[in-house]
């Protein structure tokens, strides 16, 4: 078991899956103004990137993991132009605001919502060209688990891009996020969301994730391989690529 695996929200006992539901729930509503806002917009710029990564495979059918409000899926749909992007998320409240915007930028054609747990997916072998998870898999409440399963859906030499919060490695970039995530980023989430505690689970998690040369050992053991990442503005977000 890692570490992140352990903090759930709002420090409460019981199935971590279903208290992170819950969370993304009650933040549904403030969570693109609070994401975009907390990162100031470079949040956009990691995705673009992350996304570049797979134009030169000319994906087909995609699914975005830990969807949220859409914004990994819809972006794929607008760059990498597929048949098919399935956005899966445990949380109901956020995929409601995704299908709304979704619908707006008249994408709904090509990108759909599904309630899925990243677990235990519905989804049949080999289904997928590739998969995309941003800012959600430290989230799972069994990483190993979490990465088989993901590993299980993409098809033989299926890529699978991941964009997550880490923390920096070097002085001061280190001692400045921590400063910035204990401080400005729970009490701004707490003005405009009211739920402090959602943002001090996402602090508490982000220094807890496993990153770096130990989440490619941890991707390799569920099954990839050709496992690289690159550290973006000081370490404060980790790209991560692999091939099954």
């Amino acid at each position: 078991m890692y570490q992140q695996e352990n903090i759930k929200p709002y420090g409460k006992s019981g199935e971590k899956g279903k208290l992170v539901e819950k969370m993304f729930d009650n933040i549904a509503d403030h969570y693109d103004f609070l994401n975009h806002g907390l990162s100031w917009n470079i949040d956009k710029g990691w995705r673009r990137k992350a996304i570049k990564r797979l134009e030169r495979f000319h994906p087909q059918v995609i699914l975005d993991i830990a969807t949220g409000t859409g914004d990994f899926a819809m972006l794929a749909a607008r760059t990498l132009h597929p048949k098919q992007v399935i956005g899966a998320d445990i949380s109901e409240g956020m995929m409601a605001v995704g299908k709304k915007k979704v619908a707006e930028a008249n994408l709904q054609d090509i990108v759909t919502f599904q309630k899925e747990d990243s677990l235990n997916m519905s989804f049949a072998d080999n289904s997928f060209d590739a998969v995309t998870v941003a800012f959600g898999i430290r989230n799972f409440q069994d990483l190993d688990k979490g990465l088989r399963e993901i590993c299980r859906v993409l098809k033989p030499n299926g890529h699978l891009v991941i964009i997550e919060l880490t923390t920096p490695i070097s002085f001061p970039m280190r001692q400045l996020f921590k400063l910035y995530s204990h401080t400005f980023l729970p009490a701004y989430a707490h003005l405009i969301s009211k739920d402090k505690s959602a943002y001090q689970y996402l602090t508490a998690t982000i220094e807890a994730f496993p990153h770096g040369e130990q989440l490619m050992g941890i991707l390799q053991k569920a099954g990839f391989k050709e496992t690289a990442f690159k550290r973006m503005t000081f370490g404060i977000c980790t790209l991560c690529v692999a091939t099954k």
